[in-house]
């Protein structure tokens, strides 16, 4: 794990960085709607969709950012890159493609 610490660090630092910048965009989507807006009854209703979806989406973006910060501030510890669960090692592409996830594929899907 330790040859490939400096790559893991990059991606996370990459990923918390795209995580804050869709926040970001994520709360001006999710901005209170104006009940004096000139927009008709069923294109309020879509607005309102539309803003719980984001807020939803919000939501699981500052989870997102708080599982990589905590992964980030743990890289250096000896069990960085093992399962929480069944303790074996994660493989090196999940963690690439997920460094919040603690979990190895088999299991994250019980």
């Amino acid at each position: 794990m330790n040859t490939n610490k400096k790559e893991i660090q990059t991606k996370i630092e990459s990923e918390i960085f795209k995580t804050t910048e869709n926040i970001k965009q994520l709360k001006e989507f999710t901005k209170p709607i104006e009940p004096d807006c000139a927009i008709g009854r069923v294109s309020r209703m879509d607005a309102i969709n539309n803003k719980a979806i984001n807020e939803n989406a919000l939501q699981k973006a500052e989870q997102k950012l708080n599982a990589l910060k905590i992964a980030l501030k743990r890289i250096d510890e000896p069990d960085f890159g093992k399962c929480a669960r069944c303790k074996n090692e994660i493989p090196l592409g999940r963690i690439l493609l997920m460094p919040q996830s603690r979990f190895c594929v088999y299991c994250a899907s019980k």
